[in-house]
């Protein structure tokens, strides 16, 4: 893997994975809408497109080539079929950036459980899917297009819940400032489960699978999960303070982890391959007290 292209790649743990391909002395080209700034400057091709014009995906990718795509980008089955006819005959391996929303609510899910090489779908644009279901079905359907309809060495990586101290989304750290202000927690289903991965093990993660064989789905991420509940204990334990649980949500007090129902999988096919990711309880606590501090401070 010498040359690659990154669809996305500015934010979270897309920028995390361009500085380690940067790290390993591979030519990174990064193509974006050009509207969030980088800390890349120099090291980086850079290309402009809009994923919702497909022309500007066959104008970027003209007389070029890679040896790797990593999408980080695609929020619809069409999208993913623009991306693939641009670059087909010009990259070998497309590294698909999925969830583990594509699987049904439910405790720790196999691969299996959702099958991309027989899931029908139709072709639709992002603006089509509003919404949790929305974006279940979408990752669903660009998951089979890729799969069924392109002939490039594919890979879903359906990741689960990322977390770190670098998530813009503040999710986790939206849990540390509730319970130190005293603030009520809203949760429907405190005691479903769930499965988290630190934003930099995915990012290495990434990085790995551009080099490995290995093709379709897979679930890497922390091999326990944890429920709501659960988590909101460890809180309690660190901080000091009790957590204010209510079933009576608002839009100030909705837990942005609060679902419908568990979301977690199960991570035994990525372990025997060889990867292993850092225990779920020593993730939570060191990013608990990484948040109580800059709360404190």
């Amino acid at each position: 893997m010498k040359r690659v292209l990154v669809l996305g790649g500015t934010q979270f743990f897309g920028k995390l994975l361009v500085e380690k391909l940067l790290n390993e002395n591979i030519a990174v080209t990064i193509a974006t809408r050009g509207q969030s700034k980088d800390p890349f400057g120099e090291k980086v091709e850079r290309l402009i497109i809009d994923r919702e014009d497909r022309a500007s995906l066959i104008h970027a990718f003209s007389e070029r080539n890679w040896d790797v795509v990593y999408d980080q980008s695609c929020l619809s089955p069409q999208e993913a079929k623009d991306a693939a006819e641009a670059l087909k005959g010009k990259v070998k391996r497309y590294i698909f950036t999925s969830t583990m929303a594509v699987y049904e609510y439910g405790d720790k899910h196999v691969e299996e459980d959702f099958d991309p090489f027989s899931f029908h779908f139709q072709f639709k644009t992002r603006r089509d899917y509003p919404g949790y279901l929305g974006y279940q079905e979408a990752k669903r359907a660009a998951e089979a297009y890729l799969f069924q309809e392109t002939d490039f060495d594919v890979v879903a990586v359906r990741f689960p819940l990322v977390i770190g101290k670098d998530d813009y989304t503040n999710r986790l750290k939206f849990h540390v400032d509730r319970v130190l202000n005293r603030k009520p927690i809203g949760i429907k289903f405190p005691d479903a489960k769930y499965s988290f991965i630190l934003s930099d093990e995915a990012a290495k993660f990434l990085l790995h699978m551009g080099r490995d064989g290995y093709t379709g789905p897979i679930n890497p991420g922390c091999k326990a999960d944890i429920s709501l509940r659960s988590f909101l204990g460890k809180i309690e334990e660190i901080t000091g303070e009790s957590a204010d649980i209510t079933s009576e949500l608002t839009k100030e007090n909705s837990s942005p982890y609060g679902m419908d129902g568990s979301w977690s999988i199960n991570t035994d096919k990525v372990n025997h391959l060889g990867y292993q990711f850092t225990d779920l309880n020593e993730v939570l606590d060191e990013l608990i007290q990484y948040f109580m501090r800059v709360k404190i401070n």
